[in-house]
């Protein structure tokens, strides 16, 4: 199971749109703009017809956070070290680069105040939760080397195949114990 999309409500439909392009570089796949709705449905895959959605409909005074975090999965750290260059150019609260030992993620809040993050896996898992600073300007062989030092002093240490296949045994046994319906 993968996750589909994500959909938001905002104040300012234009803002929040402009804002997510110039950041992640989305695509409108289908957009409609109207009196009393707007919605647009955005894509990074020319594949996946949408992968994030914005309508309004959040009122002006509502200041509620429903939504814990956006999290976007980027293909490389050349892919994060763009977004990052790209958030510092905005005017954004709460600026967080960090790695959680299995990914580099940016934490920041969008202008509307929506915890989003962008994140890289990396080929290491150690146990969470786990944040550490780091320098995304740093070249990205010495982020690796320094990310997987610092991995290997942590509890858990172990590839991401490692920590897969002891997943993947713990669905074994956890379909074993589910009673059939037969």
């Amino acid at each position: 199971m993968d996750l589909g999309h994500v959909g938001i409500h905002v104040r300012d439909f234009e803002a929040m749109l402009g804002f997510y392009q110039r950041v992640f570089g989305f695509v409108i796949s289908d957009i409609k703009r109207g009196p009393e709705r707007s919605i647009v449905f955005l894509t990074s895959e020319p594949e996946v017809h949408h992968q994030f959605v914005i309508a309004n409909g959040r009122a002006a005074d509502d200041h509620s956070r429903v939504i814990n975090q956006i999290s976007f999965r980027l293909s490389s750290l050349v892919e994060l070290k763009r977004i990052g260059r790209a958030i510092k150019r905005e005017a954004v609260e709460e600026l967080d680069i960090i790695t959680h030992g299995t990914a580099w993620s940016i934490y920041f809040r969008d202008p509307e105040g929506n915890r989003a993050e962008a994140f890289v896996d990396t080929p290491w898992y150690v146990d969470q939760p786990f944040r550490a600073p780091i320098d995304l300007d740093q070249p990205e062989d010495v982020l690796r080397r320094d990310t997987e030092a610092l991995c290997r002093t942590l509890p858990g240490f172990q590839s991401i195949e490692q920590w897969r296949l002891k997943l993947a045994q713990r669905f074994e046994v956890a379909k074993a114990q589910v009673p059939s319906v037969e």
